[in-house]
């Protein structure tokens, strides 16, 4: 009977744990971005939910001034009209003021007349399935959510390793398992290789 030294039995029994729990901990981001790359990948099946609004108003002239309130101006922009990204551009000229509000699936552009305080708006609102894309490249989606990103690649690529690790504590499957991770592999650059442009 082959004794297996106390350090493999203990880097096994680590690998099973942290394979086990991280897998569980991470199995609904992982779905979300198995799920968003195939519909980022196919995202003319979902389109036709885009819809646009245009609106009108006028801002108090006074935040107009040689000193712009920007501060003012977007938030009374976002009492007004309900707008839910976050403030992506303020551009300042000598005739006009363009505000940009961007977040996933979403955008609201409005230009604003310094001279009359009057400004036009156009808000789309792209749909579900664009906002769940944007949220997968984390396009126009702030930091908390670049930090999601972030950890659940670490989370995904710690799952992936102690997959890997334990396959050569099986003795039964490691060939097998060894020969389909190749396989995997050899697919992968083959289809990099011969098809991508």
């Amino acid at each position: 009977m082959r004794h297996n030294p106390l350090w493999k039995r203990k880097l096994a029994a680590v690998s099973r744990w942290l394979h086990i729990y991280l897998s569980m901990f991470s199995f609904a981001v992982l779905l979300f971005f198995a799920v968003t790359g195939l519909t980022l990948n196919h995202a003319n099946w979902f389109d036709g939910q885009e819809h646009t609004s245009q609106f009108k108003g006028s801002i108090d002239r006074k935040w107009m001034g040689k000193d712009v309130d920007k501060l003012e101006i977007v938030e009374y922009l976002r009492r007004t009209h309900h707008i839910t990204g976050a403030l992506h551009d303020f551009r300042i000229d000598d005739t006009q003021c363009s505000v940009a509000f961007k977040g996933p699936g979403y955008a609201a552009d409005a230009s604003i007349d310094r001279q009359t305080g009057s400004y036009e708006m156009t808000e789309t609102r792209m749909g579900f399935w664009a906002v769940i894309n944007d949220l997968h490249k984390g396009r126009d989606s702030g930091a908390v959510w670049g930090m999601v990103i972030d950890i659940s690649a670490v989370l995904m690529t710690l799952v992936s390793i102690t997959g890997f690790v334990l396959i050569f504590f099986l003795l039964k499957r490691r060939f097998s398992g060894l020969l389909i991770f190749s396989i995997g592999l050899a697919v992968i650059a083959a289809a990099w290789w011969k098809f991508v442009p």
